[in-house]
């Protein structure tokens, strides 16, 4: 149900957080004046699971229909070389140890009716996720622990520029050492490549790297769990790993350019933006995740204390 309410719920030096569920926001006049403007949209929509959980999210079939019409929506921030990643979680299906194929449905369908083309798929690992789903992982011990999420890269130009050496990765012991030897057993590989230790000993910076990304998603937040902690608040159970943010930040955009994340959460993206001179916005719907998000942020004892911070009583309440 919309709230029909949209509000700035604080601002950064870089940045504006918004009170408001996506469908008042993409209504409202804040969104009309984003329509252009934005190099990434980079969020993690609840996740179609099969039965609702307290963030916030739509069962089954009516996932598609509204994750569809969420993403036309927003597709229209974009600037023409901008790009939208959507990370979606697996959901399984009901009382019975099987995944539901709901999750790469809803990224078709994101790409079906956006007419976005897909640029990649990104699989993104948090090899310290708890184990689960509990009941076939840890009580009926019939399934692995399910670790990863969907990353899919939307653009409306397949073609727009991004360049991979922004987001090099260090190069292996054991390449340094072929560099400095500059000795490579080169030929014709059993794929039938043919390697050339001219090409393939040319120190790039780094080495490139895989769609396969990897962030445990622990002390990354600490900060922000410090915060929570000390307003007595429950933090926001499904948070973007920082080390997401800052790869797709590094490759798609510049300094100076915006970036949006529409299901903001806990403001992970805020946060990285800020510390890479990104502008930002961030909307989020429930105002408990917003005063949580205050902490990814230095002197949030500021911005609460301030006259025009509509969470003043929502945070004394909290602490009272």
């Amino acid at each position: 149900m919309n709230s029909n309410r949209t509000r700035v719920a604080y601002r950064t030096r870089l940045g504006t957080a918004y009170e408001s569920d996506v469908e008042s926001f993409t209504a409202s006049r804040y969104a009309l004046e984003l329509h252009g403007q934005v190099k990434l949209v980079l969020t993690s929509p609840p996740f179609p699971l099969l039965k609702p959980k307290e963030y916030g999210n739509l069962e089954g079939e009516k996932y598609l229909e509204w994750i569809s019409e969420v993403f036309h929506k927003v597709g229209s921030w974009l600037r023409p070389d901008g790009s939208l990643v959507v990370e979606i979680g697996n959901s399984w299906e009901r009382g019975e140890p099987s995944m539901s194929t709901l999750p790469l449905r809803s990224l078709m369908e994101i790409a079906s009716k956006s007419g976005f083309a897909v640029c990649q798929q990104f699989i993104c690992n948090n090899p310290a996720r708890l184990p689960g789903p509990a009941q076939w992982v840890t009580v009926n011990r019939v399934r692995v622990k399910d670790s990863y999420t969907h990353v899919w890269w939307f653009a409306k130009d397949p073609w727009i520029e991004a360049d991979n050496r922004k987001v090099a990765q260090p190069y292996s012991e054991g390449m340094k050492k072929l560099l400095k030897r500059q000795a490579y057993n080169a030929g014709t590989r059993p794929s039938a490549h043919k390697i050339s230790s001219t090409s393939f000993l040319a120190d790039n910076g780094g080495a490139i790297p895989s769609n396969l990304l990897s962030f445990a998603n622990t002390s990354d937040s600490r900060s922000y769990l410090d915060w929570c902690k000390a307003i007595d608040m429950r933090p926001h159970p499904a948070r973007m790993p920082k080390g997401l943010a800052e790869f797709f930040l590094d490759f798609l955009t510049t300094e100076g350019d915006l970036v949006a994340d529409c299901f903001g959460g806990s403001n992970t993206l805020g946060m990285v933006a800020e510390s890479r001179n990104r502008n930002w916005i961030s909307v989020e719907r429930d105002p408990k995740y917003l005063v949580g998000s205050l902490g990814r942020f230095d002197k949030t004892e500021d911005k609460l204390s301030a006259r025009n911070s509509p969470y003043r009583e929502h945070v004394q309440m909290l602490r009272s």
